[in-house]
Order: C-alpha cells, then sequence, then structure tokens
C-alpha cells in the first residue's frame, strides 16, 4: 500500500493536467487530429503523425505543446496516451483543459483570476514510478491536489486517461478506473467551474529545477530527445460556439440535451466504481491535501468532507 508524504508530495504539486468540450446536441467525437488540434509551440518538436496518432517532444533547447481548436463546456473526454520511457527523470507530461485570456502553455501554480482548470500530469523523479498529479482550480483558487502512482507501466503502452465533467462532478479515470471525484460543493461556498468553456491543452517540458527531488536530479540530456505519444482522443460533449454564447448541448428553449444514449451529463459513479474508486485511493494514492494537517494547520477545506 503506498502511503502519503506531505513533504515530498507537496515538492511535485505545482503541475497539472486535463480535459473538456461542447455543441446543439453534443456527439461523440473521434477526432481526426488534424482537425482537432493545433500544435502549438515547440518549432516542430510536435508532430501530427496522422489523424489519429500525434508526439511531443523535448531536447535541451525546448518542449512541445497542442491545443484543441473548440471550447467545451461539460462532457466526457478520453485520451490514449503512452508516455516517455527509459530515464526521462525530469520531464512533466501535462494534460489539462484551461480558460483565460492567456494561452495556458503550462499549468501555473498560481492560477491568474478567472482561470478555469481541470488538470492531470505525469512527473517522473530519478529511480521511482511516474507519478499522475490531479488539480481541480476555480475562480482563481487551486491548490486541491491529489497524487498517485499506477499500477501499470505507463510508458510500455497506451493507456485511456479520462475526464468526466458535468454540472454536478469531475472524476478522473484510468482505463475506465475512477481515481478522484471532485464534487460540486457550491451549496458550502467551494466554487466550481461551470460557466467558462475551456480548451484542451497538453505540453512536454522540463523541470528538472524541482520536480526530481527538489532539483537534486538533473535532466539527462544524452536520452532525448524525450518523446510522448497521443492517439484515439474521443469526445462526447458540449462545444460552444466561437461567439462563446451558446453550446451544442443547448436546445433553443434553454434546456439542456445530450446525445442519443448519452449519460454523462448526470452520471455519478455506482457502486461497483465507488469500489473501484476506494481500491484505487487505498492502495495507490501518494498524496491528498485533505488530509495534510501540516498545509492546513487551521483546518481542511470545506469540499474535504465531500471528497471520497
Amino acid at each position: 500500500m503506498a502511503t502519503s508524504s506531505s513533504t515530498s508530495a507537496f515538492s511535485v504539486s505545482l503541475l497539472p493536467l486535463i480535459i473538456i468540450f461542447l455543441g446543439s446536441t453534443s456527439s461523440v467525437v473521434f477526432a481526426d487530429f488534424y482537425n482537432e488540434f493545433d500544435i502549438t509551440w515547440g518549432d516542430g518538436r510536435g508532430k501530427i503523425l496522422s489523424g489519429d496518432q500525434l508526439t511531443l517532444s523535448l531536447d535541451k533547447s525546448s518542449g512541445s505543446g497542442f491545443e484543441s481548436r473548440n471550447e467545451y463546456l461539460f462532457g466526457k473526454i478520453d485520451m490514449q496516451l503512452k508516455l516517455v520511457p527509459g530515464n526521462s527523470a525530469g520531464t512533466v507530461t501535462a494534460y489539462y483543459v484551461c480558460s483565460y485570456l492567456i494561452t495556458c502553455f503550462f499549468c501555473p501554480p498560481k492560477a491568474p483570476t478567472g482561470m478555469r482548470l481541470i488538470s492531470s500530469s505525469w512527473v517522473h523523479l530519478s529511480g521511482d514510478p511516474y507519478i499522475l498529479h490531479t488539480n481541480v482550480f476555480s475562480q482563481g483558487k487551486g491548490n486541491r491536489e491529489q497524487q498517485f502512482y499506477l499500477w501499470f507501466d505507463p510508458t510500455a503502452d497506451f493507456h485511456t486517461y479520462s475526464i468526466l465533467w458535468n454540472p454536478q462532478r469531475i472524476i478522473f479515470s484510468v482505463d475506465g478506473t475512477p481515481i478522484r471525484e471532485f464534487k460540486n460543493a457550491e451549496s458550502i461556498g467551494v466554487p466550481f467551474p461551470k460557466a467558462q468553456p475551456m480548451r484542451i491543452h497538453s505540453s512536454l517540458w522540463n523541470a528538472d529545477d524541482w520536480a526530481t527531488r527538489g532539483g537534486l536530479v538533473k535532466t539527462d540530456w544524452s536520452q532525448a530527445p524525450f518523446t510522448a505519444s497521443y492517439r484515439n482522443f474521443k469526445a462526447d460533449a458540449c462545444v460552444v460556439s466561437s461567439a462563446g454564447k451558446s453550446s451544442s448541448c443547448n436546445n433553443n428553449n434553454g434546456s439542456t440535451t445530450t446525445s442519443s444514449g448519452s449519460n454523462w451529463f448526470s452520471e455519478e459513479l455506482d457502486n461497483t466504481k465507488q469500489q473501484r474508486l476506494r481500491w484505487v485511493q487505498k492502495n495507490y494514492m501518494i498524496y491528498n491535501y485533505c488530509s495534510d494537517s501540516k498545509r492546513f494547520p487551521q483546518g481542511f477545506p470545506p469540499e474535504c468532507n465531500t471528497t471520497p
């Protein structure tokens, strides 16, 4: 069973990652990367290889990143990733959805006011397994980190990383197994991202100044270029219009509809998935802000009473 360490885990907790969607009725999209995403930086280090596969690379000069052309407001997003193999200590692969006027290539430790962010990132420490880091920002407030080891080698093959975002909750899943649920707790004063459309972003970059045991271990550039691979993006979501005033999930009368047979807009964890969530959190969670008493000596944030 993994044990929590607030000191070591918090040192890796400044990086997020993640996902989101929109449209008149939502539809399941098996994305064509050429049409759905743009490589936004990296001087050719990011490449769309085909309609269903993309890679990001990092060398000593630069990393790379991409973002979705569409903005989304609620939905369910899947992306298959294969992380950087070998001795890639110091590298961070970030996958996230965010919305604010400044392009968010990297998930900042302190989010600008108005930013909405749901994020996942993978941090690799020398000699240790990858750490999957999750965070949720709303109205400029984040610091809701949970971190996990994975029960498989994420560099050996592709695995599906999913985010379900509806008005009641955000659920992070890996290969269909939920690892985290963040419930809407607006009734007790906790902001929840539900009004701001977001784009999907991902980036691969170097963080050896802090991620590798506080910067003690530096990236081995003889192993570069480091490459992360993506494929089979799928969205069942609400796509927001370019004017930002309507989404594909709204009827003319303002009510919400989703694609035929889709239940993500009201989905919650059933008993089986609740059991799987508890299994992951018991055996693979290594940091939970809701149990870090040193960080919150005056008492835990109010949403911690609603977080599994």
